[in-house]
């Protein structure tokens, strides 16, 4: 799990590279990434969870920490989201429906096809709901534990 963590964050530092985030946020960057990746491995395995509701808290959890880490460096939430987000898109579920489509197995492309839209449902919905947390909840905690 230690090492799935671990390219995880470097898999997002990289991403953050490549779009172009500030070099001072690599490492905010990669550490959100790692703890959402974290949270869907713990969420999966042992508790017994779906994928789509081990997406869900885990991209729930880099939003939430998107939020805080871009109020406390007063950038925007998008800088830590886009990046931090990477390791939860459904990029392989959504290669191999394509891959069985043009194979001609249709079954198979649709469970493969189900599966990763269902990824990106809990992936848009833990989005919304954590969006929803008006800014001045982040400000108040903030705030306790500045000082």
């Amino acid at each position: 799990m230690i090492m799935s963590v671990l390219s995880a964050v470097i898999g997002t530092i990289a991403l953050s590279v490549l779009v172009g985030v500030p070099s001072v946020y690599y490492l905010y960057c990669g550490a959100i990434g790692g703890v959402g990746w974290l949270v869907y491995m713990i969420a999966l395995n042992p508790a017994g969870q779906g994928e789509g509701v081990a997406t869900l808290l885990a991209t729930m959890t880099v939003l939430l920490l998107s939020r805080f880490v871009a109020i406390w460096k007063r950038c925007p939430v998008t800088v830590f989201l886009v990046a931090g987000i990477f390791p939860l898109v459904p990029g392989a579920g959504i290669y191999w429906t394509a891959y069985y489509i043009v194979m001609n197995q249709l079954q198979l492309a649709a469970q493969t096809g189900y599966e990763a839209a269902k990824i990106a449902a809990a992936i848009v919905l833990g989005i919304i709901f954590i969006f929803e947390i008006p800014q001045s909840f982040f400000l108040k905690i903030l705030r306790k534990f500045s000082g």
